[in-house]
């Protein structure tokens, strides 16, 4: 069985091929931009090519039975059509729910008549390290809504429930939320990496459009919607789901082992 790992050098691509290696996977086919620089094991088919540029598809995906879909929404259609032409079998697709930005991700994929398995996770643990600058130069974190509290996903947690629904059977035609294990809020993740690094961060709270403004040299246009939506988790807490360990029969990752695990960006 032939498995295609598309984004397979982006962070959670590259992830999946190591687990689908680990977990006895020997037909593993990588789509990346830069063969070279991927360094992938020796083991992998690496095949020069990007979702964004589908004339590179059609090599990539013969004698394909399974592939992996990283999100990109520009040319998702197309790339569902051709895998659908090339016999591609089952798309497991990273999107995030058709309440998201990532809806038409998952409605194309649905509409190319092959089957379908949907990743849904929630926000990223490595989202948090927008922080780093601040612990590193300051000492401190500031930044809105102390008290909106998620359920942060590690970034290897989803490629491990990638590999699972690569691998196993009965998953398709299932949409799986995928969030880590513990609702968090957000003056207790600081307070978490506080302890990875030994001593106390402050969180200095700032009122709606200074955490709005904060944002948007990095943001742009979504640093309000940002906001807006860590506003609503303030009055309506994330909590976590229990699919991540259903799946794989593992304990999630918690904030606390990702801050330690991560310790060096904030030193």
């Amino acid at each position: 069985m032939t498995i295609l790992v598309t984004g397979a050098t982006g962070n959670i691509g590259r992830r999946l091929v190591d687990h689908l290696l680990r977990a006895g996977a020997t037909e593993v086919r990588a789509l990346t931009n830069n063969p070279v620089k991927a360094a992938l094991p020796p083991e992998v088919e690496v095949v020069e090519g990007y979702l964004g540029r589908v004339e590179t598809l059609p090599a990539a995906l013969a004698g394909v039975d399974r592939m992996y879909l990283a999100p990109l929404d520009a040319t998702v259609r197309e790339v569902v059509s051709l895998a659908a032409e090339a016999g591609v079998s089952r798309i497991v697709d990273l999107a995030g729910g058709k309440a998201t930005w990532w809806a038409s991700i998952e409605v194309a994929v649905e509409e190319s008549g092959v089957a379908w398995t949907h990743l849904e996770p929630g926000e990223f643990m490595d989202n948090y390290l927008m922080w780093a600058e601040q612990i590193r130069t300051t000492g401190t974190v500031r930044d809105g809504y102390p008290d909106a509290a998620v359920a942060p996903i590690d970034l290897d947690d989803i490629a491990a429930v990638a590999a699972t629904v690569l691998l196993e059977e009965g998953h398709a035609g299932k949409a799986y939320e995928l969030t880590g294990p513990e609702s968090i809020s957000r003056a207790e993740m600081v307070a978490q990496i506080g302890q990875a690094l030994g001593r106390e961060i402050p969180y200095v709270e700032l009122p709606h459009e200074e955490a709005v403004a904060q944002l948007t040299p990095a943001m742009g246009e979504f640093a309000r919607w940002y906001v807006d939506g860590v506003a609503e988790l303030a009055r309506h807490p994330q909590p976590a789901v229990p699919t991540f360990t259903q799946l794989t029969g593992l304990p999630g990752t918690t904030f606390a082992q990702w801050a330690a695990a991560n310790v060096g960006a904030f030193r």
